[in-house]
């Protein structure tokens, strides 16, 4: 097929030839309004269709208008010459530079991703605030440490409740009112911190645990926007560019609370960031939607290329519970989820009593160091992304893909943290820890991905349903560690280190006996759902099980 663009082009009886000089057809811009015309001519199974497209972006608006005219059939007597076809498409490629800011060009689900991104660096930010404060409160309002443990763990009563909630309200209404609802809601929390320590305790208990309750939305909404607005070939950087947000969070917000306190006093650590959610949610609701199907300006191409996976993005009218919790492969999830919590909890809550009972540092060394994992967990969160969508559009498979993520998730915290028993220098320990949480972060190309391999319909469920254990294994976790300090020596810290590499090492061995089980298949919800096997992979790669039921309705 012969192929010639222009500007312009007349129909007349003489032999078919483009014009090499372009006459100027644009119209005056009237005020306010900036009409773009695009005139194109091609030529296709010996006949001329001549379109036209207009471009309104004028009053803050864009539109576009299309319309086509075929000509009679023609004979071609002469080719255009190359040079004339590179003026062309020169000539062309400016218009489109001219009439089309960049900004629009950027893609729509990258500005879904980068949203959520900044929501979960807020979520961390306001998270860790409360360590930073809760030393001048203390001293100003006399709280016992006992107090200040119920106040830290005020924060977990909201968190635990909606973390199921969560998950069926994002996958039933949408994730853009979710994550909207949760972000406002907890930096209202977070600016009447201060108002309500002043009130007295139990009302600063109350506003902890609302928090938690905005905060626990997030992570199932995130989940379910997300498997609607991203490909599977992209899934892993995304998510693990939004979850590095956390870690970021974490770094800002331990970075910015002390310099704060000390110019302004501690309120202004919760008015500062609390205000900063207002922010967000103005850019949210401007620029996100829940689906790709409710964004009237995103362009065909990239539509194209979302609707190129196949699971739906209507929003699920019920949740098949008794499916759901009857598949062996989601109670995997959980467990999964469970132990990798229980390993990350212990390291992220005690490192700094680590730092300073073991390793004898300092106070200022101690915070000092407790930075480093956070920014090692940000870089190999986004570096296992990468390899992981790079090996997927290398032709392996997702389901391979995510037990190699994994089973470094797993394996990588325990080979570092066994090498702790036998160091002695301080800074080969820190190099240990920092280590153990770099690799441990690869699980977010791996745990935190399958949700949306197995069922991305009911995505921000089964994240709700898996990070409640996640978060009981957090509380479980450290407070068992907090017992076991107490009652026994300094090395019984070293002890709880290494016990994270049994946790991880068990579920390996438990899930391998569980494949055995005939009633531990897979189920065809896609070729990712065998997940459950990822944990024995401390041990081999097993090959896929044939399924017999199928369960196609949480496809």
């Amino acid at each position: 097929m012969n192929t010639t663009r222009a500007l312009l082009y007349s129909f007349t009886d003489r032999p078919f030839r483009p014009r090499k000089s372009l006459p100027d057809i644009s119209c005056p811009k009237r005020p306010r309004e900036a009409l773009n015309f695009r005139v194109r001519l091609r030529t296709d199974q010996r006949c001329c269709i001549f379109r036209v497209s207009v471009r309104n972006s004028g009053r803050g608006e864009t539109g576009k208008v299309y319309a086509d005219v075929k000509s009679d059939r023609y004979e071609i007597l002469e080719s255009v010459p190359e040079s004339v076809k590179l003026e062309e498409d020169a000539l062309d490629d400016a218009v489109l530079d001219s009439t089309v800011p960049w900004w629009e060009e950027f893609p729509k689900r990258w500005v879904i991703v980068i949203l959520c991104f900044s929501a979960f660096l807020l979520c961390n930010m306001d998270r860790v605030n409360m360590s930073i404060a809760i030393l001048p409160m203390s001293a100003e309002y006399n709280w016992n440490p006992a107090t200040v443990g119920l106040i830290q763990s005020s924060f977990f009563w909201g968190y635990l409740l909606t973390q199921i909630a969560g998950g069926i309200w994002a996958d039933t209404v949408g994730g853009k009112r979710v994550l909207g609802f949760g972000v406002i809601w907890w930096s209202i929390a977070t600016a009447l911190t201060p108002v309500a320590a002043k009130a007295g305790l139990p009302f600063l208990l109350v506003v902890r645990a609302f928090m938690g309750i905005g905060e626990g939305v997030a992570m199932p909404a995130m989940n379910t926007i997300l498997s609607k607005w991203v490909p599977v070939s992209e899934r892993s950087r995304s998510l693990a560019l939004v979850y590095s947000g956390m870690y970021l969070g974490s770094v800002t917000g331990l970075g910015f609370s002390p310099f704060l306190i000390h110019q302004f006093g501690w309120p202004s650590v919760f008015y500062s960031f609390g205000s900063l959610g207002t922010v967000w949610f103005a850019a949210w609701l401007s620029n996100a939607h829940s689906s790709p199907l409710d964004d009237p300006q995103l362009r065909p191409e990239e539509k194209k290329l979302i609707f190129a996976n196949s699971s739906s993005k209507e929003p699920v009218k019920s949740i098949p519970w008794g499916l759901i919790l009857s598949k062996a492969p989601v109670w995997a999830l959980i467990v999964s989820h469970f132990c990798h919590n229980w390993g990350t909890f212990i390291l992220l809550t005690w490192m700094p009593t680590y730092y300073n009972q073991v390793l004898k540092f300092n106070l200022t060394e101690s915070g000092l160091f407790c930075v480093l994992p956070w920014l090692t967990m940000a870089f190999s969160a986004n570096l296992g992304g990468w390899i992981a969508d790079t090996l997927v559009s290398k032709g392996l498979s997702v389901t391979t893909v995510r037990k190699i993520m994994q089973s470094i998730g797993f394996l990588g915290p325990a080979f570092f943290l066994t090498q702790l028993s036998h160091i002695d220098s301080p800074a080969m320990a820190v190099l240990c820890m920092a280590c153990s949480q770099g690799t441990d972060a690869f699980s977010q190309s791996g745990l935190y991905s399958n949700h949306q391999d197995i069922a991305p319909r009911y995505s921000g469920v089964l994240l709700g349903l898996s990070n409640t254990a996640g978060v009981l294994a957090g509380v479980f976790g450290t407070a068992s560690t907090g017992y076991i300090l107490q009652h026994g020596k300094n090395s019984s810290l070293a002890f709880m280190l290494l016990l994270e590499v049994f946790v991880q090492i068990t579920l390996g061995m438990v899930l391998k006996s569980l494949e055995s089980s005939p009633s531990f298949q897979e189920d065809n919800l896609g070729e990712n759902l065998d997940f459950y096997q990822i944990g024995g992979l401390v041990f081999k790669f097993f090959n896929r099980l044939e399924d017999e039921e199928g369960l196609p309705s949480i496809v």
